[in-house]
């Protein structure tokens, strides 16, 4: 821990005091909604966010020391496994590292719940984040043919990624 600004930060975070994680709350959608939307061009519903934090999904926002949100993720624990089904991180925010500690966090809360394997879907096209998986040690297994929606009505295949858990608490790619 280093002392940052108001209080202590964990010694992962950012320059900036940037990295604290905590459970999503439906007070934080318009902040979600507008990472959200700045982030893709098929973003979620506001619905969906709903729906998840309704049904208690592990769901935690990435803030940093001025409370602006720099990324989220949303997941689904079921028997023996995780889903990640949303990750994002804003565009401003993108290349400091942000998206691997959501998904150390994940691992993280993945493992606590007993969970053997986190599974995810990720767009062809998405080469940046592919790169990303690969360095956590994530494997493709499959494909998932016109799993996405593309520009001008068309489908884009998402290849299906797993990460098997590892019970010491170890996290591939990540220190």
């Amino acid at each position: 821990m280093r002392a940052v600004g108001r209080g202590i930060v964990p010694a992962w975070a950012g320059p900036a005091g940037e990295g604290e994680l905590l459970p999503l709350i439906g007070a934080q959608l318009d902040a979600v909604m507008a990472v959200e939307t700045a982030a893709y061009d098929f973003p979620w519903t506001r619905g969906n966010f709903i729906d998840s934090l309704a049904a208690a999904y592990p769901c935690k926002g990435l803030w940093d020391a001025r409370r602006t949100l720099l990324g989220y993720y949303v997941a689904l624990l079921g028997v023996g496994e995780m889903h990640l089904l949303n990750i994002t991180v804003g565009p401003a925010a993108q290349g400091r590292g942000h998206a691997r500690r959501l998904l150390a966090d994940l691992v993280e809360v993945s493992r606590q719940a007993g969970a053997a394997t986190l599974w995810l879907e990720v767009r062809l096209s998405n080469q940046r984040a592919r790169a990303i998986y690969a360095r956590m040690g994530f494997v493709e297994v499959g494909l998932r043919s016109a799993y996405y929606p593309a520009i001008g009505g068309a489908r884009e295949d998402a290849a299906v990624l797993s990460l098997a858990i590892e019970a010491e608490g170890r996290i591939h790619g990540v220190d």
